[in-house]
């Protein structure tokens, strides 16, 4: 057995192949059904095969070249899945660990980066493709999903010349034709699409395919898909509809590179790229944090900050800057450095909720380029089972009661996946006054079970120095006195970025961040301890420690006074 081979035993070794698929059918649903194709649509996806293209994609992404050097050292690196091959050797010449393995990988997001490392690394990506030609290319229906496909093609049409243009004849004209024969796929499949993200780049990637070949009644109809999704799937201030500023990030940089496709063509691009774009870059601007990557909020991961930098400065003005998101719910505290995000919207309704988490009143917390505190994340690249539990309340940095969620998670019939609502009667209200900030926001998801609102107010000082806070369940008069007058157990949760070494002390928590500075944790509370955690969102899982105040709720308290009411703050240290 090969090195590539006894590593692949050991993580299919793992979980069964059985295990494996159970939790692919849960946590994928219909978008991970097989694919199935009839004779009449394979006729329909043949056709003449153009010369070659009119024009090609400008790669506006900045290669991982990092993830490129491992992958010249025969190193793929899904998630937690570690894959060792013999250099240049192709992905699908050994058995896959998982069907979420597979998945990412029929995906081709990392072409580009193998193609960053020259000439050596360019013929092995042409290889791969060719590789995955001659096992997939005629048609494969896990690798055909229209998810899959649509990533598979806009990454083949970022590596344009690089992929198309080079190699010998025979090869260029597979690849040609293999390219055509899935967009005439895609174009008969996009219509019944009912996942959200499939469905945008679906849009996306049928206008490029009409752009690169000069097909202009295939144009008119691409665009007017593409502005239908836009519609559907960007908000008034900006926002994308999953609210997750990584989805922001990558729904904006396909619009600039279409945008300069349409350019080098001569082709004036509709208003509506115009409208959205320095709207979609104000709010990418609002999630970045000092390091210059996102807040990862939802399904959303930090990203690297070139590429959040790469999309800003494609801008055709500095973006707005703002610190309330009506629509996408989001308010930010930002002082000297010390910045805070606070999550005060609900889930996106049907069908835009399936991934959204129900994270309502958590924050994020950064002192200049440090993190301070987090959420669990969230990262495409691990496995499912992993990003499924991070959706839940007790993964992000709030309070939670009796154990629940604060947003209400219910079966998609359409898409087979649980997604998640509310919760209601969420809000904030904001006062600024003598250069201080206050925030008083609550939401209202614990109290059809147990008549309590949650309530979160946050005062930030104007040296940056102090973030003060105070947590309370409070029992509206208008509910009554509770029958049940048993207490009701609650905690708070302040997930610490892995960068932050946390340590206790006698009076409070000391924490030393990534660039030097510390801060301390006090609280009103007894009994404020350390927990590990997980953090997915730099595409592993690491275990970093939290912050865990735990308590017992009167459900009859006007949140007033202890126990139903919770003062913390941190406290930066003077620096030596």
């Amino acid at each position: 057995m090969s090195g590539g081979d006894s590593q692949f035993a050991a993580e299919r070794a793992q979980r069964s192949g059985a295990d494996d698929a159970a939790l692919w059918r849960r946590f994928r649903g219909v978008s991970g059904e097989d694919a199935k194709i009839g004779a009449v649509q394979r006729l329909k996806q043949t056709g003449p095969v153009p010369q070659g293209f009119t024009c090609h994609l400008a790669d506006l992404v900045p290669p991982d070249t990092l993830r490129g050097e491992a992958l010249m050292r025969g190193v793929w690196r899904i998630g937690m899945s570690r894959m060792t091959l013999e250099p240049g050797q192709s992905p699908w010449s050994v058995p896959m660990p998982s069907k979420h393995v597979a998945d990412r990988l029929h995906r081709f997001a990392w072409l580009p980066d193998l193609f960053s490392q020259g000439e050596e690394g360019a013929s092995r990506a042409r290889a791969h493709v060719d590789s995955w030609i001659e096992m997939f290319g005629s048609f494969n229906g896990f690798a055909w999903r229209t998810d899959p496909t649509a990533a598979r093609l806009w990454h083949w049409l970022r590596c344009g010349e690089d992929l198309f243009e080079e190699g010998p004849e025979a090869a260029r004209q597979a690849r040609l034709s293999c390219l055509l024969h899935q967009l005439r796929y895609l174009e008969s499949q996009a219509d019944a699409e009912v996942a959200p993200r499939a469905r945008w780049v679906s849009a996306v990637v049928l206008v490029a395919g009409a752009l690169c070949f000069n097909d202009r009644a295939a144009l008119g109809l691409a665009l007017d898909r593409l502005d239908a999704e836009c519609t559907a799937q960007i908000l008034p201030d900006g926002g994308h509809v999953s609210r997750a500023p990584s989805r922001l990030l990558f729904c904006l940089l396909q619009l600039q590179t279409l945008e300069e496709l349409l350019t080098r063509a001569g082709i004036e691009a509709p208003d509506y790229f115009a409208k959205w774009i320095p709207r979609m870059g104000a709010m990418l601007a609002f999630f970045q944090t000092g390091d210059g990557a996102l807040n990862p909020f939802n399904d959303g991961d930090e990203s690297r900050p070139e590429v959040v930098d790469a999309a800003l400065g494609r801008l055709p003005a500095p973006p707005r800057r703002f610190t309330f998101a009506p629509k996408s719910g989001f308010q930010k505290l930002e002082k000297h450095g010390l910045r805070l995000v606070l999550d005060c919207g609900e889930a996106p309704g049907l069908p835009f909720g399936d991934q959204a988490h129900a994270g309502a009143l958590g924050f994020e917390l950064s002192d200049e380029t440090s993190r301070i505190v987090t959420s669990c994340g969230f990262s495409a690249e691990v496995n499912i089972d992993w990003q499924a539990a991070v959706r839940r309340t007790s993964a992000h940095s709030t309070l939670i009661l009796s154990g629940r969620d604060s947003a209400t998670f219910s079966m998609n019939e359409a898409t087979r996946l649980l997604s998640a609502s509310g919760p209601e009667g969420i809000s904030a209200k904001r006062l600024e006054e003598a250069d201080e900030i206050w925030l008083d926001a609550q939401h209202g998801g614990y109290k059809a079970a147990h008549g309590l609102l949650h309530r979160r107010r946050l005062f930030m000082a104007g040296d940056g120095k102090r973030l003060a806070g105070e947590d309370s369940l409070v029992r509206p008069i208008s509910q009554g006195p509770a029958e049940d007058r048993k207490f009701i157990n609650f905690e708070i949760r302040f997930h610490l970025h892995p960068t932050v070494e946390a340590m206790m002390g006698k009076d409070a928590i000391r924490l030393i961040c990534e660039n030097g500075a510390v801060w301390r944790f006090k609280t009103s509370h007894e009994g404020a301890r350390l927990e590990r955690t997980a953090y997915l969102a730099r595409g592993v899982v690491e275990r970093p420690e939290q912050i865990v105040i735990a308590g017992f709720a009167d459900p009859n308290s006007d949140g007033t006074e202890p126990p139903n009411c919770v003062r913390w703050a941190f406290v930066k240290e003077p620096s030596a």
